[in-house]
C-alpha cells in the first residue's frame, strides 16, 4: 500500500498539520473568550452590551476575514502543482483584495450603531455596544490582511509562526483590555467597549508581525511574497472573489445564525442574554477543533486536488471524517461532565448560572452534526468547490434554521431554548447536503485521469 493511501499516514499528516492550527484558533478564539470573561465581571449589562456588538461584529468580520481563506486552496493548489512563482503571485495579489475588503469592513461597522434601535436592542445598552462597533472597526484591514498571510503561511506547511504570534497576541489583550476598561491617565475607563479598542490594537500589531516575519523568514525564500511590488491585477481579483466569496458568504450564514440569536433573544431579558452569550462563547471555543480539522483538510486535499492525486484525496477525507467524529463525542462528554465547572469560569450569577446549565444540554446535542458539516465543508473548500456549499448554509440557517428559531422562542414556552432547537436543525440539514456534495464531487473526479503523485 502506498504511504499516501495509508490511514496512519494520512492521520499522522493530519494531526502534524492540525494542532498548531488548533492552537491559533483556540488562541484567536480566546480574543472573545477574555472580552467576554472580563466583561461578565465587571456587569450583567456590559456582558449583555458585549454580546450584542459582538453579535453584530464577528458575521461582517468572518464574512469578509472568510473570503480570504481562497488563498489556502489556491496556494495548496499551485503547491501540488509545484508552480512557487505563483505563490507569491497569488499571495500579493490576496493582500490588495484584503485591503479593500477590510476597508468596505470598517465601513459598514461604523454605520452599523446606527441599526441597533431597529433590531429592539434596549436602549441603556446602546452606547457600550456603539462605542464597541466603532472601535473594533478601525482593525478591519489588519484583519483581511493577516488572514490572507495566514493562508499563504499554513498552506506552505508553515503554521507554527501564525500560532506563536497568536498565542503572544493573547497574553497581550488581557493588559489592553485592562488599560481601556478601566482606564489610565488620559485614557478614560470605558467598561466594556473598551475591548473593542484593545482588539483593533491588537489586529495591527498581529498583521505587522507577521508580514515581517514572512519577509525575513529563510522558509519562505522559495516562494517569497515581499520581493516585489505588483499592482492590482483584475483577473486574480476575479479569480479570488470567485473562489472566496462564496466560502465567506457560507461562513457568515452559519456564523450570523449564532451571533444574531443575541439580538433574537434580547427583549427576553439580561439574564437570558448573559446566560445565551456565556453558553455561545463555550461552544465556540469547542468549535475551534473541528475548525482546525477542516483547515487542516482544506490543505491536505488542495494539495492532492493540485497533484490530481483522487485516491489520496479520498482517503485524507475518510480519515478526516472519522477524526471528527472522534473529536464531537469528546466535546459532547466535556460539556456533560464539566458544565458547573466552566460556567462558573465567564458568571457566579445564580440565575445565568441556572439558565446556562439548561442551554448548554442542546449545544451538546449539535456537536456531531457541527463537526460532519464543517469537515466536509473543509474538503469541498480544498476542491475549489465552494458555491454549493454557499447555497447549502443559507438554505440550512437561514431559510430552515432562523424561522424555527424565532417562532420557536417567541411564540413558544421554548423561549431561550427555541433559539438552540433551530439551530440543531439546520446544522443537521446543512450536515446530510455537504456530505452528500463531497461524495457526488468524489464519484466525479473518480472518472478523470490521475496526475503523478509526489
Amino acid at each position: 500500500m502506498s504511504n499516501l493511501t495509508s490511514s496512519r499516514f494520512q492521520l499522522k499528516q493530519l494531526l502534524q498539520l492540525m494542532l498548531p492550527i488548533l492552537v491559533t484558533q483556540f488562541a484567536q478564539a480566546g480574543f472573545g473568550l477574555i472580552d467576554t470573561i472580563m466583561a461578565g465581571h465587571l456587569s450583567a449589562t456590559d456582558l449583555a452590551a458585549i454580546a450584542v456588538a459582538v453579535g453584530l461584529w464577528m458575521p461582517v468580520m468572518l464574512l469578509f476575514s472568510g473570503i480570504m481563506i481562497a488563498t489556502t486552496p489556491l496556494v495548496a493548489e499551485a503547491r501540488g502543482a509545484r508552480n512557487p512563482e505563483q505563490i507569491g503571485q497569488i499571495t500579493r495579489q490576496a493582500l490588495w483584495v484584503a485591503l479593500l475588503l477590510g476597508i468596505i469592513a470598517a465601513l459598514i461597522l461604523q454605520i452599523m450603531p446606527f441599526f441597533l434601535p431597529m433590531f429592539g436592542v434596549p436602549a441603556h445598552l446602546l452606547p457600550k455596544a456603539s462605542l464597541f462597533l466603532h472601535a473594533i472597526a478601525l482593525g478591519m484591514p489588519a484583519v483581511t490582511m493577516y488572514g490572507s498571510l495566514r493562508g499563504y503561511s499554513e498552506a506552505l506547511g508553515h503554521p507554527r509562526p501564525v500560532t506563536v504570534i497568536s498565542l503572544l497576541a493573547l497574553l497581550v489583550l488581557i493588559p489592553l483590555n485592562f488599560l481601556f476598561m478601566y482606564g489610565l491617565g488620559p485614557i478614560p475607563a470605558l467598561g466594556s467597549a473598551g475591548c473593542g479598542f484593545a482588539t483593533s490594537i491588537l489586529q495591527w500589531l498581529m498583521f505587522i508581525s507577521l508580514a515581517l516575519y514572512i519577509k525575513n523568514a529563510k522558509i519562505y525564500q522559495k516562494a517569497p511574497v515581499f520581493n516585489r511590488f505588483e499592482k492590482l491585477q483584475a483577473q486574480w481579483v476575479k479569480r479570488i472573489l470567485i473562489l472566496g466569496l462564496p466560502i465567506g458568504l457560507a461562513i457568515f450564514f452559519e456564523v450570523s445564525i449564532f451571533s444574531t440569536a443575541a439580538i433574537v433573544l434580547s427583549p427576553l431579558g439580561e439574564t437570558v442574554l448573559a446566560a445565551h452569550q456565556v453558553a455561545m462563547s463555550v461552544t465556540s471555543q469547542l468549535f475551534m477543533i473541528p475548525m482546525s480539522l477542516a483547515i487542516a483538510l482544506t490543505i491536505r486535499v488542495g494539495l492532492y486536488y493540485g497533484e490530481k492525486n483522487w485516491q489520496a484525496m479520498q482517503k485524507v477525507q475518510l480519515v478526516g471524517l472519522g477524526l471528527s467524529t472522534v473529536f464531537a463525542c469528546m466535546t459532547m462528554s466535556l460539556i456533560w461532565l464539566f458544565r458547573p465547572q466552566i460556567i462558573q469560569i465567564y458568571s457566579s450569577d445564580p440565575a445565568v448560572t441556572q439558565v446556562t446549565m439548561y442551554l448548554l444540554l442542546y449545544a451538546m446535542a449539535y456537536q456531531l452534526m457541527d463537526a460532519w458539516q464543517v469537515s466536509a465543508a473543509g474538503c469541498l473548500r480544498g476542491m475549489q468547490d465552494t458555491q454549493a456549499p454557499m447555497w447549502i448554509t443559507m438554505l440550512a440557517y437561514w431559510v430552515i434554521a432562523f424561522p424555527i428559531g424565532i417562532y420557536l422562542a417567541r411564540y413558544t414556552e421554548a423561549h431561550a431554548a427555541g433559539v438552540w432547537i433551530g439551530l440543531i436543525i439546520g446544522l443537521s440539514v446543512a450536515c446530510v447536503l455537504l456530505i452528500s456534495r463531497l461524495y457526488l464531487n468524489n464519484r466525479r473526479l473518480s472518472r478523470m485521469p490521475c496526475g503523478n503523485s509526489i
